[in-house]
C-alpha cells in the first residue's frame, strides 16, 4: 500500500507557492515541504481540511492510493 501526495502538482495548477499556502494556511513551510515530499507518516484532519480549503480542492486531488503490486 502507498499513498502518493500530489500537493506539488496541485499546488503548481493553483499558481501557488508552497510558501503563499503556509501563510494561509498557517503551516509551517517545514512541515508543508515534509507532506510535499511525501515523507510524513500521518496528516492531521484540520490540516488536511485547511489544504483543501485554500486550494479549492478535494482530499482525493492531494492524495492516491496506490497498489504496490502496480
Amino acid at each position: 500500500m502507498a499513498i502518493i501526495i500530489n500537493l506539488d502538482v496541485v499546488l503548481a495548477q493553483r499558481k501557488m507557492k508552497l510558501k503563499e499556502l503556509s501563510a494561509i494556511i498557517g503551516v509551517s513551510n517545514v512541515n508543508l515541504s515534509i507532506l510535499k515530499q511525501g515523507k510524513v507518516k500521518a496528516i492531521r484532519f484540520t490540516t488536511l481540511n485547511a489544504i483543501c480549503s485554500a486550494l479549492n480542492c478535494q482530499p482525493g486531488d492531494i492524495m492516491e492510493y496506490v497498489d504496490d503490486d502496480e
